[in-house]
């Protein structure tokens, strides 16, 4: 069973851009961005966060990818990527996106300014609608999924789409070793 159709069994799937209701503000606006079919289904808030999702629904951890928001400085010019990786993956922040960011140090963006700059709720967070000084940055393996759950920006929902759709993102770059393998 695809990971559409495992949703669809216990969620109503819907486009996205005709239920703006289900969407940070942001993420809305940014839809028409996208080049292909996105989709998204309301939850309880109370299963918004990965582990609950993927328990809710029996999914793997490899139909979900997580945004992870990182920021890092050099001569005083602040750098900031939002990191899509698996969620049986975890960003290789202090190797590989160091490096790509170009900084000394490279640690996760506060909670407080990830809400508060992205216009998302935490638990909610997504790469669709961020702020334009943003970068993108999508795990290789992310990118080629054919079906991800991602966030909607707000808690009460999730985002249905391919990696390729997510890649066409502007300005979204897909990054081969981006993640590192859990365990």
């Amino acid at each position: 069973m695809t990971t559409k159709e495992r949703i669809s069994t216990q969620f109503t799937l819907q486009p996205a851009e005709s239920a703006p209701e289900l969407l940070a503000e942001s993420t809305a606006a940014a839809l028409a961005t996208i080049t292909g079919e996105v989709e998204v289904f309301a939850i309880d808030p109370q299963i918004a966060d990965t582990a609950a999702l993927l328990d809710a629904t029996d999914l793997s951890p490899a139909t979900s990818a997580n945004c992870v928001l990182v920021a890092g400085s050099r001569s005083g010019e602040e750098r900031i990527a939002a990191c899509m990786v698996l969620a049986n993956t975890r960003a290789d922040v202090n190797k590989r996106v160091k490096k790509l960011l170009d900084v000394r140090k490279a640690s996760f963006l506060p909670l407080d300014r990830a809400v508060a700059e992205s216009g998302m709720e935490y638990g909610g967070i997504g790469p669709i609608g961020l702020p334009e000084n943003y970068r993108v940055l999508i795990d290789s393996r992310v990118a080629e999924a054919r079906e991800l759950i991602i966030g909607s920006g707000i808690r009460g929902s999730k985002i249905l789409l391919s990696g390729a759709a997510l890649a066409s993102l502007p300005g979204a770059e897909v990054v081969e070793g981006l993640a590192n393998e859990i365990g």
